[in-house]
């Protein structure tokens, strides 16, 4: 009567093959995985050219924000729908300069500034900044418990106030879209002019002392 195969040797056989195709898998994923995810990054910063006349505002917005469009008085609204999640956002409001001035005053900059502080509002993060030539500024923070960016750009007619939110989706991803999308606003009118260059000042020294 011949004997069958021991038990032992064919789990230790089913052990090797498991981990062999385990070994393969895992092999694989690593090589996969950073072309994948590569390929999403690419895809959702891709640039989607937005304009609306009503608002004077062009805006390159990232596709995986980019979706619905939708106009209401005095903004625009884009979202990109999720079935089964929050979507993430971005909202373009138009409010007067009541100023007219081309920049921010120094006391509206000081208050944002030290908002997140005084306020202690979580992962306050403020920037003064430049965006197409105009005066801006960049405010991160939590808000209801996902990361929003706000820009808001400053001509001497009006403030435009773009408010991008990422949803649930990737926060670092969507953060990085939001960002590259806000930054390319571009409000209609004319460009305020460049500042002059700042010259050498010089500054006289004191006639000596005639001697008594």
């Amino acid at each position: 009567m011949k004997k069958g195969v021991p038990v032992q040797l064919i789990v230790a056989v089913a052990i090797l093959l498991f981990g062999s195709a385990f070994l393969a898998a895992e092999y694989s994923l690593v090589k996969w995985y950073p072309h994948y995810q590569q390929r999403v990054t690419e895809r959702t910063l891709r640039p989607v050219p937005v304009r609306d006349a009503s608002l004077g505002v062009e805006v390159l917005v990232a596709a995986g924000i980019y979706g619905r469009v939708s106009s209401f008085p005095g903004g625009l609204r884009i979202s990109h729908p999720k079935l089964w999640s929050v979507p993430p956002t971005l909202t373009i409001t138009s409010q007067p300069n009541l100023d007219h001035s081309s920049e921010f005053s120094p006391q509206v900059l000081a208050k944002w500034e030290t908002q997140g502080v005084y306020e202690q509002i979580p992962r306050y993060r403020f920037e003064h900044t430049k965006i197409n030539n105009r005066d801006a500024v960049l405010i991160w923070q939590l808000k209801d418990r996902t990361m929003a960016l706000a820009a808001r750009v400053i001509t001497p007619e009006r403030i435009i106030v773009a408010e991008c939110s990422t949803g649930r989706e990737d926060e670092s991803l969507f953060l990085q879209a939001c960002e590259s999308s806000l930054r390319t606003l571009k409000i209609a009118g004319p460009e305020p002019p460049p500042a002059p260059p700042r010259g050498v000042e010089e500054i006289a020294s004191p006639a000596p002392r005639r001697p008594r």
